[in-house]
């Protein structure tokens, strides 16, 4: 019984409370320069008061702190200060209920904090953008934090965003629908160099992936499928990589167990043991004038820098491994190097990057 009384008095409470998208703060304070502006006028027209004596009449009106009048008021005057304090009283219930939800539940300090959070947003460079923050986008997060590269995530879930923010200070997000252009916007597309759909619906990715294309032709898209059936529409709605976690894991356990040496090396090389062995693509677009044109002997990677050229990507799509040294590197193409961080910093170097 005393559950049901408990039960019974939340759904009372719920009722009775304001709802939060009635309390605007700017409501408030468009009512107080109202009521404060509306009374003074009528003071100067009514009274004939001067505009100083006006302005201190109306807020000392709104304020009830019960100081006398200046002067003396006619019938009108009273009248008109009556129905002003009935105003006024209005105007700071709706007031005080304005100052409990923004100040004593946080919500200025929340919206102070999303505008730090915005700002941050607009000064990115050649960011990451992830749509979904669930377990997937959680660890795709967690893997381009460990890399030091710049994301923004996006999730229509506030909760999970603001509880995570809690953990992670410096996480970058945007409360909103990704599928949406202007929350894409929002999280500056037009500036950013990749974008990850990691939703787990098939289908709002493909609405993702086709907005993003279509708000930046240049951008790298890599996109989460369910469904086999998936991955070709969403490469033609405009993705460059189509990931399907099931089968990745599948392939991986696989391996595991017929492979399990090649899997560990992996495993070590892309640092997921802490090894400080990593890869880098290099393109032909990243190449000064003095290595262009040249073969891969002519360019001395290995004797500059330490690291080895293990792969050959060409513009047909496919790849080479282990290229020969007379292989040069043209237009659309690139290579993929292997080396240590310190290795891969040289190169880096080397090429002119920062």
């Amino acid at each position: 019984m005393g559950k049901k009384l408990s039960v019974k008095n939340k759904q009372l409470l719920r009722i009775k409370r304001i709802p939060a998208n009635v309390l605007k703060l700017s409501i408030a304070i468009w009512l107080l320069f109202t009521s404060i502006m509306g009374g003074a006028l009528g003071f100067v027209l009514i009274e004939d008061y001067g505009w100083v004596d006006a302005l201190y009449m109306s807020i000392v009106t709104l304020s009830t702190v019960g100081y006398g009048e200046i002067e003396p008021l006619g019938q009108s005057g009273r009248i008109f200060t009556s129905i002003l304090i009935l105003f006024n009283t209005v105007v700071l219930a709706y007031v005080l209920a304005v100052f409990s939800y923004y100040i004593i539940e946080g919500k200025i300090f929340y919206s102070m904090y999303a505008s730090t959070i915005r700002s941050r947003i607009d000064k990115l460079q050649d960011h990451i953008i992830i749509c979904g923050y669930g377990r997937y986008g959680r660890e795709v997060s967690r893997n381009l934090r460990e890399q030091n590269q710049k994301f923004v995530v996006i999730d229509i879930n506030e909760d999970r965003l603001t509880e995570h923010a809690q953990e992670d200070p410096n996480l970058l997000y945007l409360h909103g629908d990704a599928t949406e252009d202007s929350v894409l916007e929002s999280a500056g597309i037009e500036r950013a160099r990749g974008l990850i759909s990691a939703l787990n619906d098939d289908g709002d990715n493909m609405f993702i992936v086709l907005s993003a294309r279509q708000l930046n032709s240049s951008l790298r898209i890599v996109s989460r499928a369910k469904q086999v059936r998936s991955e070709g529409k969403l490469r033609q709605a405009g993705a460059d990589h189509v990931i399907m976690p099931e089968i990745m894991g599948g392939f991986y356990m696989a391996t595991i167990m017929s492979r399990p040496q090649t899997v560990e090396f992996f495993r070590f090389m892309t640092s997921e043991l802490n090894s400080d062995i990593g890869f880098e693509t290099i393109h032909y677009n990243d190449l000064t004038d003095e290595h262009r044109n040249k073969s891969l002997s002519e360019l001395h990677f290995r004797r500059h820098t330490g690291i080895n050229i293990i792969g050959h990507h060409r513009i047909d799509g496919t790849y080479e491994v282990n290229p020969k040294p007379n292989v040069r590197l043209l237009q659309g193409e690139s290579f993929i190097a292997l080396g240590t961080a310190k290795q891969l910093e040289e190169l880096r170097e080397m090429l002119g990057r920062e």
